[in-house]
């Protein structure tokens, strides 16, 4: 929501500021199509041509996200804590070969049933299935499941960056695809060098409407969304850490709740639930 009323505000003081100067809009309007045809198909065309089509849906998937923001609340790291307390209390009670039913089958796990969210997310069900499923092939390292997981959680980062990456190279493309455009018009205008200064006059403004188009997209619109999805991206990221926290902190031989403790911490401020929430939570959970 942020970020529309943030491009509205932009698009208000800019053009309201053209206009209270005395500006009017006739050249823009009549150029604009045009301007934008040969600026917006320069650059989706560029930006197929820099990606694979795997890459082009993730981008555009990367468009939703900036419209949802952070998918991650203190409710859901709450709950992700609640459910990795259940499987180091299950590994050290019952022993790892205990948690094989769940990790084998998440979606028939009754403790994955009852966190539906995290079920639902690749990214974390594949991180707590295959680093609990190491720890019950007797990789007990803790040093070296904290190393592996640390080099899968920095490709999960870079793989889900790319949009972001991808969306500000297109940024700085733009200003210069708007050159492009003007001097397409300024040839238009020397076609017509034999008429009147007053018809010149509006077809080298229309011309500059290009380089004016290329930089207002380039710095008010698409820069500022590559980087508000890299700032999402990484608002994101400490969930995924606090799976590795819990882990390596079990396989230290810490107690389940310590163990969650030193998740917990992994969580943003704004995020993290209270030791006292958090207490709550774990004397709630029951899974059958």
């Amino acid at each position: 929501m942020t970020t529309l009323l943030g491009f509205l505000f932009l698009l208000a003081m800019v053009f309201g500021g053209y206009t209270v100067a005395g500006g009017k809009f006739g050249i823009i309007l009549h150029a604009l199509p045009y301007e934008m045809m040969i600026i917006g198909g320069a650059a989706i065309g560029a930006f197929l041509m820099a990606n694979s089509m795997g890459e082009v849906k993730h981008a555009f998937a990367g468009l939703g996200k900036i419209m949802r923001g952070p998918r991650f609340r203190k409710e859901d790291y709450t709950a992700l804590l609640s459910l990795l307390y259940y499987f180091v209390r299950l590994a050290q009670t019952k022993g790892a070969l205990a948690l094989e039913p769940h990790i084998e089958k998440p979606e028939e796990s009754a403790a994955f049933a009852k966190f539906p969210s995290i079920r639902a997310d690749h990214h974390a069900t594949v991180l707590i299935c295959d680093y609990l499923r190491m720890v019950g092939m007797n990789a007990d390292d803790p040093h070296q499941i904290e190393d592996t997981m640390a080099r899968e959680l920095k490709k999960i980062r870079e793989e889900e960056l790319h949009p972001s990456h991808a969306m500000q190279n297109i940024a700085d493309a733009l200003p210069a695809l708007g050159i492009v455009a003007a001097v397409l018009g300024v040839i238009k205008t020397m076609a017509a060098i034999d008429q009147p200064p007053a018809v010149l006059g509006a077809m080298i403004g229309g011309a500059l409407v290009g380089t004016f188009l290329g930089v207002l997209l380039a710095y008010g619109m698409v820069g500022p969304l590559a980087a508000r999805l890299k700032s999402i991206v990484e608002e994101e990221a400490p969930y995924y850490e606090v799976i590795r926290a819990v882990i390596v902190a079990h396989l230290h031989g810490n107690a389940p709740q310590v163990s969650i403790e030193t998740g917990r911490k992994v969580a943003p401020s704004n995020v993290m639930p209270t030791f006292q929430e958090m207490e709550a939570a774990l004397q709630e959970l029951v899974i059958n």
